[in-house]
């Protein structure tokens, strides 16, 4: 492992437990998806390709750890995301409104929605380990 950097920065996805397994995949796909874009400097991302003993490549996966822990509920997630404005941390979230019809739809609903009526499905995140680590350690990895 002579070619080896220890990673500096992790994904950390925080989901509410009280949403159906299907709709979290679903909410997790499209934080993760928007995040990788959010993040100012996509090289601290370090997506990288594998390639396998055949020649296959596998692309653009990251070296840096994604973890995934799980919140009690929606106000928890609420309270996560109101503490990543306030720390200036990188972080995408999915709610409930953003399910069902159309992405006009969805957007619209969100928009006649005030926060505090909004579900917190997930709430993704990225940035340096030791500062998610202090902001996540009240939840429990997702089991």
């Amino acid at each position: 492992m002579s070619n080896y950097i220890q990673p500096t920065h992790k994904f950390v996805a925080v989901l509410n437990k009280k949403v159906p397994e299907g709709r979290l995949m679903n909410a997790l796909a499209h934080a993760t998806a928007g995040l990788s874009t959010a993040y100012p400097e996509v090289d601290v991302m370090r997506f990288g390709n594998y390639e396998d003993k055949s020649g296959s490549v596998h692309q653009s996966i990251s070296d840096n750890p994604f973890i995934i822990l799980r919140a009690d509920n929606s106000n928890k997630l609420r309270a996560l995301r109101q503490q990543l404005v306030e720390q200036s941390i990188c972080f995408t979230d999915f709610v409930d409104t953003m399910t069902e019809g159309t992405y006009v739809e969805q957007q619209e609903r969100t928009k006649n929605t005030n926060e505090e009526d909004l579900e917190y499905f997930a709430v993704v995140m990225f940035g340096e380990i030791e500062a998610l680590n202090m902001i996540n350690k009240k939840f429990s990895l997702w089991r």
